[in-house]
């Protein structure tokens, strides 16, 4: 029996395919391209940083390979890399732990985005990730203490979104929204 697949399994699959994430060492396929309101909080959220946070480092955007491990490659909604560590940043992707991870909950995406995912991010040591529900208008900002991730910090549309990791990013949560 085979034993799981590794990054270089990975790398070897056709870019005009369908995407996958490898993880535990085994491929899973992602859903199908996101609908209309999730491209639109994406747009939405880079301008955000692009306004805030251009000069304190680099973010992409989906399809972006991060390389946690040989055998964890996942395709999140957004990631932030701060200048302090843009050596993580390779021809392929990010090849270690960003400083920042973006998932927007999708329909089809959401257990996969509150539960596993979750558990990955915390798992490797991602310092602060963000769940966007566009349908309900809300976030959830989780920050890594002590190797575990904390409460989820809540922001409502009202609130200000600001991040004690990321100082150059802060905006109301309702410009995610408004159309």
């Amino acid at each position: 029996m085979p034993g799981p697949l590794t990054y270089a399994d990975y790398a070897r699959l056709p870019e005009d395919g369908p995407r996958y994430e490898l993880v535990d060492g085994a491929l899973e396929l992602l859903a199908p391209a996101p609908g209309t309101l999730h491209q639109e909080i994406l747009r939405r959220l880079v301008y955000q940083f692009e306004q805030h946070c251009r000069e304190n480092g680099k973010f992409y955007f989906a399809p972006i390979d991060v390389i946690l491990s040989d055998t964890e490659v996942r395709q999140p909604d957004l990631v932030f890399v701060s200048n302090e560590r843009l050596h993580i940043i390779t021809e392929r992707g990010i090849a270690g732990v960003p400083d920042l991870v973006v998932e927007i909950l999708s329909p089809s995406t959401a257990k996969r985005d509150k539960g596993d995912k979750r558990q990955t991010y915390e798992k490797y040591g991602v310092p602060e990730y963000w769940i966007v529900d566009g349908a309900n208008r809300l976030m959830e900002q989780y920050r890594l203490m002590n190797g575990r991730y904390d409460f989820p910090v809540l922001f409502g549309e009202d609130d200000v979104v600001q991040s004690p990791r990321l100082t150059c990013i802060s905006f109301p949560l309702r410009l995610l929204f408004e159309n």
